[in-house]
């Protein structure tokens, strides 16, 4: 076995020396908290004296107690399905108009790129607290204009009730993200040789054949990406219900897993049913994630056979 030359040792700890640093962020700042919210996960706070009202607390071990707990809560198990069906709405209308906008702004007729461009991805740049506090102001009636105009041509709408608050959440995060997802499409767009736009050109495709034959099977690897983010966050969504909540009487504490979550470890100091309900919430969104990029996989193998 050869052993290596100065030259490489010295090059083997400055490339070791350049990584400590990011192996230690990330393991303090990733791999630590998941450690650490898993022991919460698997323990609980036991209470002395009498119907445990005693002053002194410890730790015992629960095993999967409060995983149990959890699965077993309705209102958690319901926070998951509604965010279900707000994905499965709102993730393929904002991947459709992002890309819709991207195809739009890198067609060669188009005008003033930079400008819209800019005005798309601005809403991205609003924090979700303060657009889901703008929204509010829209969405209340006495002082929304949105609401007064409807009612002006004879429309009774109320976007804070039972059946529509979901969807102007999923308006909210449409609004914020869309240019977002735009950007990442235009980036792969840039990425295509122009010479394969030209050549189709001359074979006669026109500019609609050139966008769904061309430009959108070489965007797919964005795409994936665009929707794997998308996934995730629907599943983590947690500002924009929490900030509506003062406004709207149907977003209880545990509309969404993530707040129910919130609710467990701040409210009701349950910190340890809370961490069972993170870790089972990341469990989730890796299980839809992956499943997702193993499903874009196998239709990419069957298509390109």
């Amino acid at each position: 076995m050869r052993r290596p030359t100065r030259t490489e040792a010295r090059n083997a700890r400055a490339a070791a020396g350049f990584l400590l640093p990011f192996l230690a962020l990330f393991l303090l700042t990733f791999i630590a908290p998941i450690v650490y919210a898993i022991w919460q996960s698997l323990h609980k706070t036991e209470r002395t004296g009498p119907l445990g009202l005693g002053g002194a607390e410890r730790e015992v071990f629960a095993g999967l107690a409060n995983y149990a707990q959890a699965l077993a809560d309705d209102r958690f198990l319901s926070g998951f399905g509604r965010v279900l069906l707000f994905g499965a709405v709102q993730i393929p209308l904002m991947i459709i108009l992002a890309t819709v906008l991207a195809l739009l702004l890198e067609s060669a007729s188009a005008r003033w790129v930079t400008f819209f461009r800019s005005a798309f991805f601005l809403p991205y740049g609003v924090p979700g607290v303060i657009a889901s506090i703008l929204w509010g102001f829209l969405y209340v009636p006495g002082i929304s204009p949105l609401v007064k105009m409807a009612q002006e041509v004879g429309w009774d709408v109320d976007f804070l009730s039972r059946g529509t608050v979901l969807w102007s959440i999923a308006n909210i995060v449409t609004w914020q993200f869309t240019g977002y997802n735009m950007l990442v499409l235009i980036s792969q767009l840039k990425a295509v040789p122009q010479e394969l736009y030209e050549a189709a050109r001359i074979d006669g495709a026109n500019a609609r054949q050139v966008a769904l034959h061309i430009k959108i099977p070489l965007i797919r690897p964005a795409l994936v990406l665009t929707c794997v983010f998308s996934i995730i966050g629907t599943l983590q969504l947690f500002a924009e219900p929490m900030v509506l909540r003062p406004l709207a009487s149907s977003i209880d504490s545990g509309y969404t897993p993530n707040l129910h979550a919130y609710s467990e470890a701040f409210v009701g100091n349950n910190q340890h049913l809370a961490a069972a309900e993170a870790v089972l919430l990341a469990l989730v969104a890796c299980v839809l994630s992956f499943g997702f990029l193993r499903l874009v996989g196998q239709r990419g193998k069957e298509d390109g056979r």
